[in-house]
């Protein structure tokens, strides 16, 4: 990638395109520094989900920026598990097909490897 930023943050398809939803102790009046909860909506008795993610458009509350150019989380440090375990294609040397699936609905091409190559050495990204 030319930039030598995580790809994600020109992406943010995967926020715009699936449901998160979550177990309800991750809210912050449950753990500290957790998920605040008017940036949710109850799911069901057990799950909780971000505001937008629910209907037929999806786009997390929390999405800031526009798909496909410049994106980031409003709550990153906050963000629940679904989201921290969310694996970007070829971040881990692996494709992730749900994540090609949410680039292609908003016309971004699949992540390759060379994605997350140090523009300036050819080495992998620190982290």
């Amino acid at each position: 990638m030319a930039s030598g930023k995580n790809p994600c943050l020109s992406c943010g398809a995967c926020c715009a395109f699936y449901r998160a939803s979550f177990y309800w102790s991750e809210l912050d009046e449950f753990t500290p520094n957790g998920v605040p909860r008017d940036m949710t909506r109850k799911l069901d008795d057990f799950r909780v989900m971000m505001k937008g993610t629910g209907g037929s458009t999806p786009r997390c509350i929390a999405l800031m920026g526009e798909i496909g150019s410049t994106v980031y989380c409003g709550i990153y440090s906050r963000r629940a598990s679904i989201c921290r375990e969310f694996t970007p294609s070829w971040e881990n040397h692996q494709p992730n097909l749900r994540c090609d699936k949410a680039r292609l609905a908003w016309g971004l091409p699949p992540l390759q490897s060379d994605d997350w190559l140090d523009p300036d050495s050819n080495f992998p990204k620190a982290a």
